[in-house]
């Protein structure tokens, strides 16, 4: 299966703005390209990347006064398989977990763990370890929140989620690594595309997706809470603790967002690797 996928994004800046961008394709997804991924910018800037601790790749430039665009369009080749279903997956003794996966273990920003550790063992303690758990903790989020973009809030804690009782894709997610890092079960938040590729189509507008992934049978698998099945095409840009370790854009200075649209659309098989013109992006909405 091929994929197209991309964005178009613009700011105004009220002056020169310094700016780090999340938006390049994780590197994990690098040998599946098909075209060239490449940020542009309108106008011109300078630019460099970097990694950061997690391994994802940072953009950074300055933004001059007034408007720019940042886009990208490209195509990636996806096996076409759905998440991976392991139900005898085992949990891991903290002993042991790989050192890489411990700091998953830890509260962070946005997984206050120190607020729900209680609630989570006493709903899911008596749940076998492991994938049976992580499923169960998905279950739960899935009916416990209700999702709407008109319910986002950027600074929504795990346990706030839990008590209001709703929010968008990111509190899905953190709600439920934070119950998975109170049992003991390394989480990461994770971000990037997820397009309507065998499911009905979503009438709402595209935008980028956050889901998590937990370490159970000696690797890490996808898990969604938010949809709560196996979803056909994710493409990650970004791995970390939580939201703030992936935010796509971090502007130090005054800068408006103007413009936002994403595509994740299945390539027709007659159009190969002629991709739309960048400048008319099919869908556009705000940042959830």
């Amino acid at each position: 299966m091929e994929i197209e996928a991309g964005y178009d994004i613009a700011f105004n800046c009220l002056q020169d703005v310094p700016m780090v961008l999340m938006l390049t394709l994780h590197p994990s997804r690098h040998d599946d390209l098909l075209t060239k991924h490449e940020i542009r910018f309108s106008p011109r800037v300078a630019y460099r990347d970097y990694r950061d601790a997690f391994d994802n790749i940072c953009t950074r430039l300055t933004a001059p006064a007034g408007r720019i665009e940042i886009r990208c369009r490209f195509i990636v080749s996806d096996t076409g398989l759905p998440d991976d279903v392991v139900p005898g997956a085992r949990q891991f003794e903290i002993g042991q977990l790989p050192d890489d996966a411990l700091v998953y273990l830890l509260g962070s920003r946005y997984c206050d763990t120190e607020k729900l550790g209680d609630l989570a063992w006493s709903q899911f303690g008596d749940v076998p370890g492991g994938w049976q758990r992580v499923q169960a903790v998905c279950d739960y989020v899935h009916n416990r929140l209700q999702f709407g973009y008109h319910h986002a809030r950027c600074d929504r804690t795990a346990a706030e989620g839990h008590k209001e009782q709703r929010g968008v894709c990111r509190d899905f997610a953190h709600l439920a690594i934070t119950l998975c890092r109170c049992l003991n079960i390394p989480a990461r938040y994770c971000t990037g595309y997820l397009g309507d590729i065998g499911v009905p189509r979503d009438p709402a507008p595209m935008d980028f997706s956050a889901w998590f992934e937990a370490y159970v049978g000696g690797r890490w698998f996808t898990f969604d809470a938010r949809h709560n099945h196996p979803r056909i095409g994710r493409i990650v840009i970004a791995r970390g603790r939580d939201a703030a370790d992936v935010a796509i854009s971090t502007t130090f200075g005054p800068a408006q967002l103007t413009s936002f649209s994403v595509i994740t659309e299945e390539c027709a098989p007659q159009q190969g690797h002629q991709m739309r013109n960048p400048a008319s992006p099919k869908r556009e909405t705000a940042f959830a």
